[in-house]
This record gives C-alpha cells, structure tokens and sequence, in this order.
C-alpha cells in the first residue's frame, strides 16, 4: 500500500505534517477529511525517492515504475509546446489539459493527462497535479510549473520550459547520434564472430580431423571456444542475460553507478562530449531556475537531479553545501574540482553583475556548439577507426582458423602416415 505525505490543519486549527498509507490519492484525501482535518495538501510521497537514501529493490522498482509510466522527451516536449500555447491564448489549465488528453495518441500519456485533469477539478494546482507522476514529470519540470504559479506567469514559464526541453532534445539526440553508429558496429561485431565460432570453426574442426593434424595452439584454443559456445548455447545465453542483469544492478549502486560515470568521462573523444552534454545541461537548467525566480539553494538541489551523472551530481551535492555554509556560488563550485574554468568564470561574472542566468544561458549555447564541434569530428574519424577495428577483429580469427593450411601439406602427410 503507498504512502502519502500530507499537511492539514486538525480541528483546533493546529498545522499537522505527516505520512498515512492508502490505496489511491482519494482514499488519502476521504480518510483525512474524515478525521475532521481541513486538507492543505496531499501528494505521493514516491517523491521522497529522489532524495534520501534508498534500497536497491526501491531503486530497481523506481526504475521499472519509470519505464512503465514514462513518456520519450519528444512527446513532452510537444505537450508542454501546446500547453503553453493554449493557456496564452485564454484558455483554462483544465480546458486545456481536457483538450491535449482527447487529442494525445499515447495511450499511456493520455491516462497521465486524465488523472491530472481530474486532480485540478478537484482542487489541485497544475504542480501538485503532475507531482503525482514522476515517471512523467521530473522535480524539475515540477519546480519551474509551480514557480510559475507563484509568481503568475505561468504561461512565460511554459514557453521557457519548452524551449529548455527542446534544447535538451536537441542535445541528447545529436550525442545518441554520435553513439549510434560505434554500438551498432561494435554489436555487429559481437554477432559476427559468435557466428563464426559457431558455425564456421566446427566445419573447420572435422575436417582437421579427419587428417589427425598437429594444430597450433591459437587454432586450439579457438576450437575449445567453438566447442563450448556448441555444446553450452543454452548455458552461454543465461550467462550473458546473467551478465547484462549483473551490470544493471550494479548500476543501481551507488558505488557501481558512482564507478560506471567516471569510466564514461574518460572514455578518450566520447567522454568529451559526454561531459560537453552535461555542462551544456547544467547550465541550461541552472539559467531556466534563475529565471523563474527559484530560490539558489533549490536552483542547487533540483540541477543535481537533471545532470544525469554520479561524478556530477556528487559535485553539485558538494557545492550545495558550501554554498549554505557561505561561500560563493562559484567558488563553491570550484572547490569541487569538477567544473570547467570557462563555466566557473561565468558564474562569478554572473554574481558580481546580478546577471547570473544569462550568462549561464550563453555557456550552455556554448557547449551546446562544443557538443556539435565534436560530433562533426567523430562522424569523420570513427567510420574508418571502426572499419579497422572489425576488420582486425573477424581478420584474426578467420586467419587462426586457416592457420593449420598454411602447412597443409605437412598435416596430409602426417595423416597418411
């Protein structure tokens, strides 16, 4: 049964915070209306997931609830394009809402949006609507909607926002692009020389055979490969499935998730433009929370949610501390060790002349074009680097198994004899 944070005033008027268990959100809100409490505010408290410290069952049942309830970012940020359009011209957030929820053709969307229009008729603000849904909505997109709330411009926020999810868009289709073509060949690959073990070595096998040849020891160990990848198909593929399952819950970790991050930046050219892509990120968010007026410390809180990366995240969670034991934004960032110098020297311009989101603006375009710089390179240099690499790959195996003819002669004759 889930829990449900709450805050109600009881019946003496007193302010009360706690957790109750129940089925759905409504059977929280009837039993704490029954109790004789006036209701400030209910909402699931799977929210607690992003902070605190966490099992590694919640977090394999946070990533499979993810999955299962999550949408692509593209369709985010359509409806989030639309919303906004929508709300500016006069429409009602519920008439809105109602209105994308007919039109969505993602089923699984648009029972997203028909709970949210639900929970706004029935009293909730859009951000504590879509809090319910984290496998949909971030904190952060929740954070900038009810900043918007707060201050009333709601509608420039969402136009902001849509502009900040398409960037991100952008970002993160153009690195996929980069890694796209190396996985496919390195995939490829792996399909190829399994092939090979298992159908081409066994022929070679009989017939080496059949003339009792002396092989060398590189032509042995290949047959021993083919032999046990042939007699253990089975076995090989619950080894592989166990193995891929290994490394996915070792991620969960955070010391696997903490070890695999760090191994991504280092990875020579890729770990550039993956750490391009996170600064890139960093800062967009940094400047789209500045911007709607969210408070530094949760500006902090919620960009170490976003980055995506344990060494990353790890850093900001560093800075958020010095930053509330006094030191400067940048030089709290700096003192971690983590963040680019050029990055750092905007946010110190940007907090002695007061123009912090701007200037944060202009170093996430920035690497924004340090991501596309690299990318162009790569598309060059990785296609003939990938070439070598497979034709060195399949070109050795094929030449351990042709080995034993360069001497066929001799192993006929010993086979006769």
């Amino acid at each position: 049964m889930p829990n449900f944070s709450y805050i109600v005033k009881d019946a003496k008027g007193a302010r009360v915070e706690g957790m109750i268990k129940a089925d759905t959100l409504d059977m929280a809100v009837d039993k704490l209306s029954k109790e004789g409490n006036t209701i400030i505010a209910v909402k699931a408290a799977a929210e607690g997931a992003y902070k605190g410290k966490l099992s590694l069952f919640d977090k394999l049942m946070l990533t499979i609830y993810k999955i299962r309830t999550g949408v692509s970012l593209k369709t985010l940020v359509f409806f989030t394009r639309q919303l906004s359009t929508m709300f500016s011209a006069g429409l009602t957030i519920e008439k809105a809402i109602s209105d994308l929820e007919k039109m969505e053709k993602n089923a699984k969307f648009a029972k997203v949006l028909r709970k949210i229009s639900d929970d706004i008729r029935k009293g909730f603000s859009l951000s504590e609507a879509m809090e319910q849904h984290p496998g949909v909505f971030n904190p952060l997109y929740v954070a900038l909607v009810q900043a918007g709330e707060v201050s009333g411009t709601l509608h420039t926020v969402l136009n902001e926002l849509s502009d900040y999810l398409e960037k991100i868009e952008d970002t993160q289709r153009k690195v996929k692009s980069a890694m796209a073509y190396p996985l496919f060949i390195i995939v490829f690959l792996a399909f190829a020389t399994w092939a090979i073990f298992y159908y081409i070595v066994p022929q070679f096998e009989q017939v080496y055979s059949n003339f009792n040849a002396d092989l060398p020891a590189p032509t042995l160990a290949a047959i021993a490969i083919s032999n046990f990848i042939t007699g253990n198909l089975f076995l090989f593929i619950l080894l592989l499935i166990a193995m891929v399952a290994a490394i996915f819950l070792f991620y969960l970790t955070d010391r696997g998730r903490y070890i695999m991050d760090t191994i991504k930046l280092k990875i020579p050219v890729i770990g550039g433009v993956i750490n391009n892509s996170i600064m890139s990120k960093f800062s967009r968010t940094f400047s789209i929370l500045m911007t709607a007026g969210v408070p530094i410390m949760e500006t902090i809180e919620l960009t170490e949610n976003v980055v995506q990366n344990a060494v990353v995240e790890g850093a900001v969670r560093k800075a958020r501390v010095l930053v509330k034991e006094g030191y400067g934004v940048a030089n709290a960032f700096r003192r971690t060790g983590a963040f680019p110098s050029t990055l750092l020297q905007m946010i110190a311009t940007g907090e002695e002349t007061g123009d912090m989101d701007k200037l944060l603006a202009k170093s996430a375009q920035f690497y924004e074009k340090q991501v596309d710089a690299v990318i162009d390179r790569l598309t060059t240099l990785i296609e003939p680097l990938l070439i070598i690499l497979m034709a060195a790959v399949v070109g050795s195996v094929i030449v351990v198994i042709y080995l034993p003819i360069f001497d066929l002669g001799e192993a006929m004759s010993q086979g006769f004899n």
